[in-house]
Formats: C-alpha cells, sequence, structure tokens
C-alpha cells in the first residue's frame, strides 16, 4: 500500500530510486549512531577537538537522514528507519563498545565516513536517469561526508588514503 502516488511512474526506476534512498537512510542513520557512540568514549590529549568534531558529523548525518527519508515518503516510499533494518543492512562498520582513544577515533570515523561515501558515490551513478532530483540530494550529502572526511583524515596521514 502506498499513501502517495509516486511520480515516478516506471516501476524500475522506482525501484532503483526506492533501494538508493533507502541505503542512504540506514547508511546516515548508523553513521551517526557510530559518530555518538565515538564521541562518549574519545579520550586523549585531542578529546575536546575530535568529541566536538563528532557532533558536528552527527548534526550532517541526521539533517540529511531527514532529507532522505522525506524524498522517499514523497515518491510514495515508506522509509524504515529502525533499528532492526539499519544493523542489518548499514555499511558504517562497527565502532568498539569502551573508551577509544582519540588517535582510533579519527580512524573510525575516517574509515566510516570513507565506507558510507563509497555506497553514496553508486547511489549517485544508480540514480542518474530514474531520479535526478534523488540523484542531486546524494550528491550534496555526498560532499559534506566527503568534507567531514577529509577533515578526520588530514588529522591521521596516513588513514587519508585509506
Amino acid at each position: 500500500m502506498s499513501v502517495v502516488k509516486s511520480p515516478l511512474s516506471d516501476e524500475g526506476d522506482r525501484r532503483v530510486v526506492a533501494e538508493a534512498l533507502q541505503g542512504a537512510l540506514v547508511d546516515l542513520v548508523d553513521l551517526s549512531l557510530v559518530a555518538k557512540q565515538v564521541h562518549w568514549n574519545v579520550v586523549g590529549p585531542r578529546f575536546r577537538s575530535v568529541h566536538l568534531q563528532l557532533d558536528e558529523v552527527v548534526d550532517t548525518a541526521r539533517q540529511h537522514a531527514d532529507t532522505v527519508a522525506e524524498r522517499a515518503a514523497a515518491l510514495g516510499i515508506s522509509p524504515d528507519g529502525r533499528a532492526e533494518t539499519v544493523a542489518k543492512t548499514s555499511g558504517a562498520g562497527p565502532v568498539k563498545e569502551t573508551w577509544i582513544k582519540d588517535t582510533d577515533a579519527v580512524q573510525t570515523l575516517a574509515e566510516a565516513l570513507g565506507a558510507v561515501i563509497t555506497r553514496m558515490r553508486e547511489r549517485i551513478e544508480a540514480t542518474d536517469k530514474p531520479d535526478p532530483v534523488t540523484q542531486d540530494i546524494i550528491i550534496t550529502l555526498t560532499g559534506d561526508l566527503e568534507k567531514h572526511r577529509w577533515m578526520f583524515a588530514a588529522e591521521d596521514a596516513e588513514g587519508f588514503g585509506a
């Protein structure tokens, strides 16, 4: 059942766009959770700067998750941000459940952002023809994530090429 009629008339296009938006949603929700977990557990001499930087990632991920979910709803696609769905399908990667040294926190976030960015770039390609509006949303959020990755990776010279 769809409450909203999709402006995408081709079922194949709708499926591609739905998969891209759903994938983006779960990656963004998980990225915000990963960043928050690290935020609560970071320790070390660069605690404050890393702690604040992590909140910026959380804010970006949450804002874009809302945009992505609302785009899906506007297309008649029910967004699924439930914990179970996020846990099963996210690409952000695992995070420690205990204290995390500031240098490890930087590396963890650079890697998580890199994994999510890789998946977002695939979604950019996939949505090129079926829905340029969705593609534009994913391009914008990917640019923001790439900026965060650059900032974390620049703190860890070895991590930049990862």
